[in-house]
């Protein structure tokens, strides 16, 4: 039996275990003493961003851990960590060379929720079967009456935890200030858990909402699963909006996510490893996070303690947070830092912030959200205040350096600090809406990891 079958069925390296957390950030005890078991000199843990269960997480895992072993030196002995914990992707949004045929949503499905998303969604808020029917009768009718979509926002609302908030609480000041932060983020410059944080995306007239987001599709090159049609046509009528109510009801389950990532990172994965460094002293931890999951392991830096140096290296793959995150200083507010403000200084080695232009889901959409989030005004102007990390890379933070992936490759990158890889020649599938933001699987960021974690031959 090889070391992978032993601790997990279904990666083909090993070993390898799961660490699995829920949406408090509540760890699954069997899963941390696996982890513990591991034997290895480095770990390397890898926190999915959206997947709508775990077989496809492990796949995932799977997938992008496959070069590693060739790619170490002869005195590295790895250890692999999948970090899985409650998000959604819906079965539209497709993860280039991953995904089967047939296993995404069919051509021309059009604003209707296909079953697989339509499971997927109640998973992820048990117990709105009612709720989730009558939101799919709704995108499958597009209804031309305003009193429809403002039924379907109330619903998104519901869905999303938000119907109990009082509007006048909806601007988030973390994202206003262009760091995004809320979802247990805590410090100076973070909203407190206890704070209420909804975005004006949600408390907004929905048709004017609807029409942002539908002109934002067009801007990604039209919805899943086909050519735009007069449903992103400007003029359109009120039907043309239902596409955009479809891409509200997603930015609900983002909503969700993001706050989730937060929460896990600082008070699950965090703790975790700090516990497991303080019994492993000598164990090298390196941490690798896609969209959300980026989110994650960043969090759980605020766990590191004081002087400890356990943490080697963390590779950011098309981050979904704030490209302001980690400076002591904003832009356009001297008074405050982002939420994650010298987190990079927890890191023994650097933090790797991968980027691409290809990536939709954060090019247009991440920035529109977040406007939209903290400015109901002007939602269509959008400027830098509002970029992701993946993106764009990191800003406004000194002494950042900012490579290619080639560059990165063939010289090294820097032993601490954080730096920027432009990873655009590799991370460039996918159709709308988030055109690369999944294609991740590739040899050459495995090689970055390597390079950032100083494992390579």
């Amino acid at each position: 039996m090889s070391d992978a079958t032993a601790v997990g069925g279904g990666i083909g390296v090993g070993p390898y275990a799961e660490l699995t957390f829920d949406a408090d950030g509540d760890v699954d005890p069997g899963s941390q003493d696996a982890v513990s078991a591991l034997e290895a000199t480095d770990l390397l843990v890898f926190a999915h961003g959206w997947n709508s269960d775990r077989a496809t997480s492990t796949r995932l895992f799977d997938r992008f851990y496959a070069p590693f072993p060739g790619l170490v030196a002869p005195g590295v002995r790895l250890g692999y960590v999948g970090v899985v914990w409650p998000s959604i992707r819906f079965s539209d949004e497709p993860i280039p060379d991953f995904d089967p045929h047939g296993a995404l949503a069919v051509p021309g499905h059009g604003t209707a929720l296909d079953p697989a998303t339509l499971r997927a969604l109640g998973e992820f808020w048990p117990g709105r079967v009612a709720e989730l029917d009558r939101v799919a009768e709704l995108l499958e009718e597009r209804p031309e009456s305003p009193a429809a979509f403002t039924e379907f926002g109330a619903l998104v609302r519901e869905l999303a935890g938000l119907d109990t908030v009082d509007p006048a609480d909806a601007v988030d000041a973390a994202v206003a200030a262009g760091a995004v932060g809320a979802g247990g983020a805590r410090g100076a410059a973070a909203v407190p858990p206890a704070a209420p944080a909804v975005p004006a995306i949600f408390t907004e007239d929905v048709l004017e909402v609807c029409r942002t987001l539908t002109e934002g599709l067009a801007e990604a090159g039209g919805p899943p699963g086909g050519a735009a049609g007069p449903g992103l046509a400007l003029g359109g009528g009120l039907r043309a909006l239902w596409s955009g109510a479809k891409e509200l009801l997603r930015q609900a389950t983002y909503y969700q996510m993001k706050k989730r990532a937060g929460v896990v990172g600082e008070r699950g994965l965090g703790p975790v490893l700090a516990e497991l460094a303080g019994r492993r002293p000598a164990l090298r931890i390196h941490l690798i996070g896609h969209s959300f999951g980026a989110r994650v392991v960043s969090y759980s830096l605020r766990a590191v303690p004081d002087g400890a140096r356990y943490v080697k290296s963390a590779t950011l793959l098309q981050g979904a947070f704030s490209h302001y995150s980690f400076a002591d200083r904003l832009p356009h507010d001297k008074s405050s830092g982002g939420t994650l403000r010298g987190m990079q200084r927890k890191v023994d080695g650097p933090v790797v912030a991968c980027h691409s232009p290809y990536d939709s889901a954060l090019k247009v959409f991440y920035p529109l959200a977040s406007r939209m989030a903290g400015d109901s005004a002007g939602l269509l102007g959008l400027d830098e205040r509002w970029g992701a990390i993946g993106h764009d890379g990191v800003q406004a933070v000194s002494g950042a350096p900012r490579l290619t992936l080639d560059a990165a490759l063939r010289s090294g990158v820097p032993q601490a600090g954080c730096v920027s890889v432009d990873t655009g020649s590799v991370v460039r599938r996918g159709g709308p809406p988030s055109g690369a933001h999944s294609d991740i699987c590739h040899e050459e960021l495995a090689r970055l990891v390597v390079a950032a974690g100083r494992m390579g031959r």
